[in-house]
């Protein structure tokens, strides 16, 4: 009889831990921040009209009608999808970044469907070879996922507050993120061109997250690969874009890399063996997605609607908005301890972000995403007002 049959008791399951000389990659992680929110989670959830969720940031409105069908339209497809993405697709990524970025003479080299912008920020320095000795800077408050991708790979994590200030022996990747995720600050045109500049300089690859450069409210966020930031050149530098918040695709994993052809030529290959491919039917819907204006309007709309509501109460509330020009978030304070004020809000159904998740830097902020519906941020308005 096998020994799977055995009839001896198993008393836990094995683990990598159970491999002293093996280094488990979760060992080189934070704790995950969001596990910390879930007692305030379930303190807002016990209100009486139920839980204003303003935390996470997940739409929460319909995928567009012609997302929706080109999807379905395409659900009959057995065969494996190409991780390079359909011809369909990438000339409708290229002709994307001409129209919406200015970006100039993007071919189909200079395109690359990726699941979902998370998954290539936590394996982007796997992806590119870095490890110890290898240095990845990211901006003192940010996304914490630059640090996650950072530590996977065994490199090291650097934060800046400028970026042409880090010392640049070592540093083989720098991530720029504008608009910000948390603040919602936008860089200027002098900033990222005196950035894409250093980088160049210093040999330093950049890659700039732009997932929420079509939501700006109180400034026009411009791309790096716009010519007047780049020079027309993509030498050097790649843009990270997403169809989560414009469109309503999270749920999609529907994401893109422009820019240097080698680097997304590289990145393609090792992609290949990775059998990392978006799937067909939302290769599809991507191409629906990009090719239409007037989703992206409309839901742009609502986000207005719901940001103005929502920064009028919690100032009225004895909040400071900072920053906050473009992206899905109000960056705010009450001069406090980020966790007192998650507390205090919890206590009247509301859950916001505390901003000590995105650095020591945010741990008198709080994140508050504007993403709920149109009641729920009725009923955050009516609450702050008691």
């Amino acid at each position: 009889m096998g020994a799977a049959s055995s009839s001896q008791p198993v008393s836990r399951r094995a683990s990598l831990r159970d491999h002293p000389s093996r280094e488990s990659l979760r060992d080189r992680l934070p704790a995950f921040p969001w596990d910390r929110l879930e007692p305030y989670k379930a303190t807002a959830a016990a209100h009486a009209d139920g839980i204003v969720d303003l935390s996470v940031g997940t739409p929460v409105d319909p995928v567009p009608a012609v997302v929706q069908q080109a999807l379905t339209g395409a659900a009959d497809s057995p065969g494996y999808p190409t991780v390079w993405g359909t011809a369909a697709l990438r000339d409708a990524l290229t002709g994307w970044a001409a129209d919406r970025l200015g970006a100039q003479g993007v071919e189909h080299t200079n395109v690359l469907p990726i699941v979902g912008s998370k998954e290539l920020v936590a394996w982007l320095p796997t992806q590119l070879g870095l490890g110890p000795g290898d240095k990845v800077g990211y901006p003192r408050l940010a996304y914490p996922t630059y640090e996650v991708g950072a530590r996977l790979a065994g490199a090291e994590p650097v934060v800046y507050d400028d970026p042409w200030d880090l010392d640049p022996s070592g540093l083989k990747l720098l991530w720029l993120n504008s608009p910000s995720n948390p603040t919602g600050r936008v860089l200027g045109a002098d900033a990222l061109r005196r950035t894409v500049a250093w980088a160049r300089e210093h040999g330093v690859l950049l890659f700039s997250d732009e997932c929420y450069l079509e939501l700006g409210w109180e400034a026009d966020p411009v791309s790096v690969l716009h010519p007047d930031i780049c020079g027309g050149s993509y030498d050097g530098i790649v843009a990270v874009h997403s169809l989560s918040k414009r469109s309503n695709l999270a749920g999609y994993r529907a994401a893109f890399l422009v820019g240097d052809a080698a680097v997304l030529g590289e990145l393609l290959e090792i992609r290949k063996h990775g059998g990392m491919m978006v799937a067909a039917p939302v290769q599809a819907a991507t191409v629906a997605a990009l090719g239409d204006t007037v989703h992206v309007t409309e839901q742009r709309e609502r986000y207005a609607r719901r940001r103005a509501a929502l920064r009028a109460a919690f100032e009225a509330a004895g909040f400071r908005i900072e920053h906050s020009e473009a992206s899905l978030y109000l960056w705010a304070t009450r001069d406090e301890p980020c966790w007192d004020t998650v507390g205090d809000l919890a206590k009247r159904g509301i859950l916001v972000a505390p901003g000590e998740f995105y650095g020591a830097a945010g741990e008198r902020f709080v994140r508050i995403a504007f993403t709920a519906t149109d009641e729920r941020v009725d009923a955050a308005v009516r609450r702050l007002a008691e």
